[in-house]
């Protein structure tokens, strides 16, 4: 099987990444482009991490919930063929992200109730769900996100996407707060890639952050969210 032309690394609790595919899904449509999903999970980058005293409440949580999505991420490509994640992505990050506030999605004890509807959705049985407390699927997790580290570097988040793959430039992000048009989706990538892939580039970077234009977090696709300072890219309490 050929490589494909953008591999794209994600967390489906982090909500940078859901815009940053939503993006990457515009430019994969008007280009033509073969992406292939892969797995990280935001829980076991941050291990060696004191969640109390580095983060804000509810940070270890989410992370948490994004595990135990992503063993099933991984127990239905192993069964199912890694083109499966394609739809089951964004059947469960769209009940996270694209939910109204008032259903709280991003908590732990409904992680069960977006999976059972999000395997529906995409197609795959139900019995893939008792992957969701399967700690058997975390070696293969870790193999996933070793590898986009072994890409990037270790100080990085999500999403990790590497462009023309095996050879091709490799980096964490881009982060953006706003899904772009068409038009624009296509500006953006190639001004992405023109800098990702420029010999001896390493990093552009700030940490102001708009709140990512997501429904579940109060923003609407006409509105720009709020400006927050994600110092250590992660609002890090730095305690």
């Amino acid at each position: 099987m050929s490589d494909p032309d953008l591999r794209f690394w994600f967390d489906p609790v982090c909500p940078f990444a859901w815009l940053t595919s939503k993006w990457v899904r515009s430019v994969q449509r008007q280009r033509d482009y073969s992406v292939e999903w892969r797995l990280i999970s935001l829980r076991l980058l941050n291990s060696h991490i004191d969640y109390d005293s580095h983060f804000p409440e509810g940070y270890e949580d989410g992370h948490n919930a994004g595990l135990h999505l992503l063993r099933v991420c991984a127990a239905a490509r192993a069964e199912h063929g890694a083109e499966v994640l394609a739809d089951l992505y964004p059947a469960i990050s769209s009940r996270i992200f694209d939910a109204d506030p008032s259903e709280q999605s991003l908590r732990p004890e409904r992680g069960r109730e977006v999976l059972a509807v999000a395997l529906s959705d995409a197609g795959l049985p139900a019995g893939l769900a008792a992957a969701y407390d399967d700690e058997g699927w975390d070696a293969t997790i870790q193999a996933d996100t070793d590898e986009a580290l072994a890409l990037t570097g270790k100080d990085v988040g999500t999403p990790i996407l590497h462009i023309a793959p095996p050879e091709g430039a490799a980096f964490f992000g881009p982060v953006i707060s706003r899904v772009p048009s068409d038009e624009d989706a296509l500006r953006l990538w190639d001004h992405v890639v023109g800098l990702a892939t420029y010999p001896g580039f390493a990093e552009m970077k700030r940490s102001l952050r708009e709140l990512p234009q997501l429904r579940a977090l109060g923003v609407a696709e006409d509105e720009v969210g709020r400006t927050e300072d994600w110092h250590g890219g992660s609002r890090r309490l730095k305690k």
